[in-house]
């Protein structure tokens, strides 16, 4: 929307905030090598090697990456010493941890400081990555997708002609509960013949857990254990089998069959599905008690482009740096050579801007957004007055519906919170809060854990109010005692209610599941969002699916708060993130390759965005949960995803492997940057970063205002009917004429190629971008792009 862009002020200060950023972390970076080069403590590298550099005399590569690291550290061992260096590891073979020969060649090590700058100089060497710690970004949603089948079309698009297809989704999270019904095989067909995976034992998990659904299972801890020590097998499963619950929920809403009777206790009742409930399950367990390691997930996206996963969903993220030093990003470039299309969560960091992960071209990045289910809950207070919002308690402990209950907020004042206002471990008096409903901030600690404290203190209840931050969007939580959640302003008022009545009471209601909530979707406030700090010109998120309170399978070893204390064991649970998000674009990617398994991830990724909708079920324009303003480009990508209507989108913006590594030539990457990616060369086909075949378009205007013209090119494929007539409409831009040249494109085959190219020309240089959208339409299909106009302010 034209209307929709930041202030002036806070977009100069969003564009120094990046530069800023990403000029320190490419100092840090530099200089990563230099600083305590004398330590000797080791710790996990990641060696990156030129695959058709290895010398006649080995035999394979492993026997010459073993070689190139026992050469490195002879040269630098003390004389006399027969392991030089402390911590880890014992000897030279024992250094590497993986090599990886697929996504990626090369060798996981663990090295010194001092082994790694050596390293480098070896000649086959191309690139060294210190090791990098990621997070886990953490029923309804088919229907609310459209992927049910409520009526004679939807199930000739979703019907059994392809409930049984062959393709198959690598998760990487923490694991799998192959016991969860979401699992079960009884309807699926024999394994594809070309899968080349495996079925890893390990505690808690056999060969027979695998089955025609999860027809893979791996774990992946030898980083894990490099950096914290040996896996305690008490506490924690050496194997694929899922304790924490968070890849078993992704898994689910991935490809999750149907379960009838799906619930978290009572709420959100229903049939239970993931997106794709024909397609195969491939687990990769990365993720453990201490956090996801960059050396396990680079094996396993390794593994799993070797084992033929044809779509990839990785709900974490770490932080950002330039493509070429991120090895997910690195490996993930190799997974899209091999035709794997990846599908990344954006991170949780929203609603601040720049606080994107996941941002390379080639995977599609998702934000989060809610959907049109909720769980209402209310609070009474003294005054009479009735406040909304939500929860998933249900439990023994019960307030007495007749009864009001003492109120106490534990803060200094209600705009600052502080320790005892955000209920940390510690803060509470039982002799002030025993027998009262608590009314706690949210931050620093996790929400159903200020509960427990409230509970451990004596409290009967909580009200967790919301941050400006997180405006009036309300996250439901299954608490350990009865407890909502409320916005941020009400939040405030019944704070204010607190302080200022001697006698303040309240009291709590909970009233189920409420459907056909609006408006909706809604951009979650959690959110990340962008522009990406590395490139202006690619838009990111890609878009949005939903993320706020999602219903999938859950482990059977925790409880739903997830907390130790929870003893209680459910088989569905309820969580919202991108994380969450992120398997919905997984799974629909899935349907599309099953529809279209000649695709590229490219065009699958230009099905979705080109059709993804802005506006919501009261059709107007899609909001943010934060602020309840219109929400924009950098907030909701291309726009909420829309599955049926991404099988037949009519023009898809393909690109290929060689376009993509031409853009990073316009990254001023140097010679030994680019080949981190590939052996590819650069053509120079691409005048500008924005000239990458991208299904959104960013027109970046310098610093310099001499510069008052930019075109932009692209090209489209109709893959739709073959003969074919699309006349484009560009929406008004205050700052800019926006010129399509040939305005009309006329197909008369199928898969037929035609260009157009849009040229940008100021009018007048606006201190904040400017969004709109160009579409393309024939009668049938509406193919748009969102529009981004930036004029970068002068440094």
């Amino acid at each position: 929307m034209a209307g929709s862009t930041p202030t002036p002020v806070k977009w100069v200060l969003v564009f120094s905030f990046m530069l800023t950023t990403f000029l320190l972390s490419n100092i840090l970076s530099c200089s990563s090598y230099a600083v305590d080069a004398h330590l000797t403590k080791r710790k996990t590298y990641i060696v990156q090697m030129d695959n058709f550099a290895m010398p006649n005399m080995f035999s394979d590569h492993k026997q010459w990456y073993s070689s190139k690291v026992r050469t490195v550290v002879s040269k630098l061992r003390p004389q006399g010493s027969s392991n030089g260096g402390g911590g880890g590891g014992g000897g030279d073979e024992s250094r590497i941890i993986y090599a990886y020969e697929t996504a990626f060649h090369g060798l996981a090590a663990l090295l010194t400081e001092e082994e790694a700058e050596a390293l480098i100089s070896e000649e086959g060497v191309v690139a060294i990555f210190p090791e990098t710690v990621y997070q886990l970004h953490t029923t309804r949603s088919p229907m609310f997708l459209g992927l049910e089948e409520q009526d004679s079309t939807s199930r000739a698009i979703f019907g059994e002609q392809s409930s049984h297809h062959g393709v198959i989704v690598g998760v990487l999270d923490t694991g799998i509960w192959p016991e969860s019904k979401s699992f079960n095989d009884s309807s699926m067909e024999p394994v594809p013949t070309r899968w080349r995976g495996a079925c890893e034992t390990g505690r808690g998990f056999t060969k027979n857990h695998c089955n025609r659904k999860i027809i893979g299972a791996r774990s992946f801890y030898r980083g894990y254990e490099a950096a914290t020590g040996k896996i305690n097998e008490e506490n924690e499963y050496k194997s694929p089998r899922d304790q924490d619950g968070h890849g078993t929920h992704t898994a689910a809403t991935v490809a999750g069959v149907p379960v009838a009777g799906a619930n978290l206790l009572g709420y959100a009742y229903g049939r239970a599905r993931g997106m794709a409930p024909g397609a195969r399950i491939a687990a990769y367990k990365v993720c453990w008690l201490g956090g996801c390691f960059s050396s396990d997930i680079l094996s396993a996206v390794d593994a799993a482009v070797a084992d033929g996963v044809n779509v990839m969903s990785i709900s974490l993220g770490g932080g950002v740096s330039s493509y070429f030093r991120d090895s997910l990003s690195v490996a993930t470039f190799g997974a899209m050579e091999k035709g794997v299309f990846v599908a990344c969560s954006a991170g949780n960091g929203g609603p601040d801007s720049v606080s994107l992960t996941n941002v390379a071209p080639w995977v599609t990045t998702v934000g989060a957004s809610t959907m049109d289910r909720d769980f209402p809950a209310t609070v009474k207070l003294g005054n009479g007055k009735r406040i909304n919002g939500a929860s998933i308690y249900r439990g023994r402990r019960v307030l007495e519906e007749s009864k009001q209950y003492g109120l106490v907020y534990m803060g200094s004042n209600s705009s600052s919170p502080d320790a005892g206002s955000l209920c940390l471990e510690g803060t509470l008096d039982p002799h002030k809060v025993s027998g009262k409903i608590v009314i706690c901030d949210r931050g620093i600690s996790p929400r159903v854990q200020k509960g427990q404290v409230v509970k451990d203190a004596g409290g009967v209840g909580m009200i967790l109010t919301n941050t400006q931050a997180n405006g009036g969007e309300l996250v439901a939580d299954c608490h350990l005692l009865p407890a909502l959640a409320v916005g941020a302003s009400e939040g405030n008022f019944i704070k204010h209610y607190a302080m200022t009545s001697p006698n303040a009471t309240a009291n709590l209601a909970f009233l189920g599941t409420k459907l056909g909530v609006r408006p909706s979707p809604v951009v979650a406030a959690f959110s990340s969002r962008g522009p990406s700090i590395l490139s202006l010109e690619i838009l990111k998120p890609d878009l949005v699916a939903p993320g706020v309170n999602i219903i999938a399978a859950w482990t059977g070893d925790a409880g739903p708060s997830g907390l130790p204390s929870d003893h209680r064991r459910v088989k569905f649970n309820i969580l919202s993130g991108t994380s969450m998000s992120c398997p919905h674009v997984s799974g629909v990617a899935a349907l599309l390759k099953a529809r279209h398994p000649e695709w590229s991830p490219a065009a699958i990724k230009s099905a979705l965005m080109t059709t993804a909708y802005i506006h919501d079920n009261n059709k107007k324009p899609l909001t943010d949960a934060a602020t309840g303003a219109l929400s924009g480009p950098y907030d909701h990508g291309a726009g909420h995803i829309t599955p049926v209507k991404a099988l037949d989108p009519g023009l898809v913006y393909d690109i290929d492997a060689q376009e993509y590594f031409e853009f990073l030539c316009t990254q001023k990457l140097t010679p030994i940057q680019l080949n981190v990616f590939t052996n590819r060369t650069c053509r120079n086909t691409l005048a500008n970063p924005g000239d990458l075949n991208y299904p959104a378009l960013s027109a970046v205007f310098p610093e310099d205002t001499a510069t008052q013209r930019l075109t932009l090119h692209r090209t489209v494929t109709n893959v739709g009917h073959p003969l074919s007539s699309y006349r484009v409409r560009v929406t008004p831009f205050k700052g800019a004429r926006v010129d399509v040249k040939p305005s009309v494109l006329n197909f008369t085959g199928a898969n037929q190629k035609l260009s157009y190219e849009v040229t940008f020309t100021t009018i007048s240089r606006q201190p904040a971008p400017e969004f709109g959208h160009l579409v393309w339409r024939d009668g049938v299909h509406r193919v748009r792009s969102p529009i981004v106009i930036t004029w970068s302010p002068p440094l």
